[in-house]
Parts: C-alpha cells; structure tokens; sequence
C-alpha cells in the first residue's frame, strides 16, 4: 500500500487492478469510469467486455454493450443515472440506462463530420451532463477542437471552440465536467490546461500550471472540488523527472490548486499512474482513475502486454 496526499486529502492505494474481474475476464485498459448514485462504478474498457460494473469494493456487478462499440473512449454518469457512452471509433454518442438498454444514440454510426469544421462529431471523447436541467456538452476532441450543445432529448442547440492556444481555443479537447451552478471544466490537453466556460461557452477562466490535463471530474453531488488526472508531460530522457506528471490534481471550483497526488513519473508500483484517462469520485471522496496503460506504454513492450488501468485511491 501507499499513501498519497496530506491533511484532509490523504488516499490509500494498492497499486493494483480495482475490480475482480470475472475468470478470464481482462480489461487491456480502462479508458474512463464513472460513479453512479449507490456509488456503483462503471469502467468503460477496451477488452472483450466493454462496461463492467462494479460495487465500490470492487465486487463484480454487471457486464453489457458487447458488440456495440467501436472505440471506447467516454463515460459519464447523469444526474438520473442514465449512463452515456462516447465512441470516439464510430462518431457516436449513446444513452443507457443502467443495465445497458440503448435510450438514445446522437450523431450517425460511422459518418464523420470534416476534420477541424466545427460540425458534430469527429472522433468524439467526453461528455458532461448539465444537473439543472440535463443539457449535454459534447468534447469533440480528436479530429475536431469544438464543444456541442445539445438538450436532454438529443437535439442540437449550438457549438463553440476553434483549434489554437489562446483562451476559448483548443489543443485537444479532451475531458469535460460540469458544476451545480452550470460552469462547465474542459481539459485541454495538449494545451496543459483546464478552461472554464458558462453553459453558452463564454469563456470564464483558464487554469495553467499542469502537465497534460486529460481527465476531468466535476463533484458537484458532495465535495464540490474538480479533480483532473494528467498525463506525464516530460520526453523519455528525463522520464525520472519528478513532478512531471503522471498524477492526480484537485483543486477548488475557482482554480486554488488543494493537493496533488503522486510527484513520481509513470510506473506500476503502488503510489504510481501511467496516463490517467478518466476520473470520477463516490460519495465518501474515493477517486477511480483509469489509465490508458496499454495504449501509452503496455503496446510498446516486447512482447506487448496488458498493465495496470484501473485504481482506486481510498479516501482515509
């Protein structure tokens, strides 16, 4: 075990694999996760079962959407528990309920919009739920530096975001959370940042300071904090740098950095991420965070395997 953090932020984490996965079962990686109401956690995987379902002690739920997806690549869990996945492989946004029933799909299974103009969806990646009200704000991140709006019934309302590096452009559109009083959080990733927006995308404020800012959770149920995982930010002849990322952040919602958890660089010893990919937190303040282990580091090992993607950092 180890322990990460100080004063009221300190976590215990394992540094293994959170889930007991069924017998033969393997995740290659968890590429996010998210927390339902009864603290359930949904980690969206790329193996051969794409949402595996899990009690907050790791106790093996539920499977479902085989066959579905093309890409994993988002999770986001309503205020209603409704359960929207994002395929970043077919250009899609779907809705499910908890036990997997398709409610709603947004955007045309494999019809891409041009790279770079501003139309939903190409190669889509997050999504985030307005709690007011359930509007939907789409990361169109890949091939696209834009942001949709969209109402809770799937109807498109308006669009922001260009490609760049002043504020209210992008680099990466990549993770996106929302707060109780409907300011929405993007992690820019390649830009190092966290931006801030109302919910019609006027830009509010833009937060420096990060190594590459992929994963964002807003915690507007009980902390009211945002916690962005970032990947490492450092080149591989200084990958023994300290603070250079992988890590855990968490600030408040105006921007005070709180604790970062972890100074050591990428690796699989408890204390440790690879890149972290999605974030999200149950109602007694644990953090799950999937790292795209195989994606980043595990593909490149002779022979490739699969490595750690899935912890829990246990709030003491």
């Amino acid at each position: 075990m180890a322990i990460l953090g100080s004063g009221k932020y300190r976590y215990e984490v394992s540094g293994d694999n959170f889930g007991d996965l069924p017998d033969g079962w393997v995740y290659r990686e968890g590429t996010a996760c998210a927390v339902d109401s009864k603290d359930n956690v949904y980690v969206f995987n790329r193996g051969g079962h794409p949402v595996i379902v899990f009690d907050s002690d790791g106790k093996f739920l539920n499977s479902w959407g085989d066959g579905i997806f093309s890409s994993p690549h988002g999770i986001t869990i309503g205020p209603d528990d409704s359960v929207y996945c994002v395929d970043n492989g077919d250009h899609t946004i779907r809705k499910f309920t908890v036990h997997g029933e398709l409610l709603m799909t947004i955007g045309e299974k494999d019809q891409s919009s041009p790279p770079m103009s501003g139309k939903p969806f190409n190669r889509p990646t997050h999504l985030a739920v307005d709690p007011r009200n359930g509007d939907l704000y789409i990361a169109d991140g890949y091939s696209n530096a834009s942001v949709h709006k969209y109402t809770a019934d799937g109807e498109y309302v308006t669009s922001w975001g260009e490609s760049g590096t002043d504020d209210g452009q992008f680099n990466i559109v990549h993770n996106i959370g929302m707060s109780s009083d409907g300011r929405i959080y993007i992690g820019d990733r390649e830009n190092h940042r966290v931006q801030v927006f109302d919910a019609d995308g006027n830009h509010q404020a833009t937060w420096g300071n990060m190594s590459m800012a992929a994963a964002v959770c807003v915690d507007y149920r009980t902390t009211g904090l945002v916690y962005v995982g970032e990947y490492f930010a450092g080149i591989a002849s200084n990958n023994i740098g300290k603070r250079l990322g992988p890590r855990v952040s968490i600030y408040d919602l105006e921007g005070k950095l709180i604790e970062r958890l972890s100074e050591e660089s990428y690796g699989d010893e408890p204390g440790r991420f690879y890149s972290p990919h999605g974030i999200d937190v149950d109602s007694k303040g644990n953090i799950y965070v999937a790292d795209v282990s195989y994606s980043e580091y595990g593909r490149l090992l002779d022979p490739p395997q699969e490595l750690r993607s899935m912890q829990k950092l246990a709030k003491i």
